[in-house]
């Protein structure tokens, strides 16, 4: 199997042996390879109610009423389809940070967790998106679908604005499924992030906010009189770097984490931090296993 190189194959090996969990309950559309919480009629019995009028007299326990003269119906663990939704972001600014660029750890991050949800017989989605979302690769399952994927996430690239809002409200429109999202993004956005992250409420969705940032926007190596750029809108910006305008801006950045982190925390949702000096394979096997996404 040819893997593009944004994976690495050493990789392989350790995400054979993981699962990305849930712990939510969803219905869906059809019968998948997921064990699910949700109780209803199937084959691995789960537990016991009370017998209410209008139940199916073929699930009652007739042992128990034989010991207990009571009615009891039994529960079982019903199999359930459960997509895993992947949103990346592939805004201009995402095309920063060395020796590894945020765009490029956040797609080998999305390769990885494909790879995974896969190989277990889970359901994939991706949408990539920067001012509105754009690219979609639709939902599919098994192994054989990864060279599909990977080749997917190998034709995109970051360009173009940022529209947080816009793009989760272009996904939750066009969004068939419920199911767990894993929202991959720098967070930059100048109109913040509560607006864009609503749009996730209406349909129950799971949401792991993993928010992105090159270690050089956490700990800038500036100082002197610099010219700054913006990536996505070319605005220029004349500033002397002294050691307390960079303790400002740690300041900031720091208070900026802390609300999403806060906000999500808030709607129980996983905010997941992450900067690209970090191994990806810490990040899975520590981080999101952590967190609960990944076991």
């Amino acid at each position: 199997m040819a893997v593009p190189e944004f994976i690495d194959p050493k990789l392989i090996g350790r995400l054979e042996q993981l699962e990305l969990k849930t712990n939510r309950v969803f219905r869906g559309r059809q019968r998948g390879e997921r064990r699910s919480r949700k109780r209803g009629v199937s084959i691995e019995f789960a537990d016991y109610r009370d017998y209410a009028r209008g139940d199916d007299t073929r699930h009652l326990d007739w042992n128990i009423y034989g010991r207990l003269e009571r009615l009891f119906i039994k529960l079982y663990q019903e199999e359930e389809d459960l997509v895993f939704h992947i949103l990346l972001d592939t805004s201009a600014s995402m095309d920063f940070g060395t020796p590894v660029t945020k765009f490029a750890y956040a797609r080998q991050l999305a390769a990885a967790l494909g790879y995974i949800a896969l190989a277990n017989q889970d359901k994939i989605a991706l949408t990539s998106f920067a001012t509105r979302a754009d690219k979609v690769f639709r939902p599919a399952r098994g192994k054989a679908q990864l060279v599909k994927y990977l080749r997917f996430l190998d034709e995109l690239a970051p360009a173009s604005g940022t529209s947080l809002s816009a793009s989760c409200r272009d996904f939750a429109m066009q969004s068939k499924q419920s199911g767990v999202v894993l929202f991959i993004s720098d967070f930059l956005d100048e109109r913040g992030h509560e607006e864009a992250l609503k749009h996730f409420f209406a349909r129950n969705y799971e949401v792991y906010a993993i928010h992105l940032l090159a270690k050089e926007e956490k700990d800038p190596p500036l100082n002197g009189h610099l010219e700054l750029v913006d990536a996505e809108t070319g605005e220029k910006q004349e500033i002397t770097v002294t050691a307390a305008v960079l303790d400002a801006y740690r300041k900031t950045l720091e208070a900026h984490c802390r609300a999403i982190r806060d906000w999500c925390s808030a709607r129980d949702m996983t905010y997941v931090p992450v900067t690209t000096d970090v191994p990806l394979e810490t990040f899975l096997l520590s981080n999101l296993r952590y967190n609960g996404l990944v076991t």
